[in-house]
């Protein structure tokens, strides 16, 4: 069963595996999902940094593709992502 989160899961594991990192921003994020990010994610950059056990089903989608964040920036609305392995 597909996820809300499963789109992004799917374009990170997507991308060249050349391509080490990509910053993405929110509205990006949206259009890849298409549906909108809560406001939590627009608020409070906990959102983002969440286990990835529990309901923290957005944390598993880029865990899951092999990606974890290393930059961010709510006011900026972009988040950087790395390959984790």
């Amino acid at each position: 069963m597909a996820g809300k989160y499963t789109p992004l899961e799917n374009y990170l594991r997507d991308l060249s595996a050349s391509l080490r990192e990509v910053t993405l921003g929110f509205e990006q994020i949206e259009g890849i999902l298409n549906n909108k990010l809560p406001s939590s994610a627009y608020e409070d950059q906990r959102w983002w940094e969440h286990e990835t056990e529990g309901n923290h089903i957005n944390k598993r989608a880029w865990s899951n593709a092999g990606w974890k964040i290393e930059g961010l920036d709510v006011n900026a609305k972009w988040v950087k992502f790395v390959r984790a392995r």
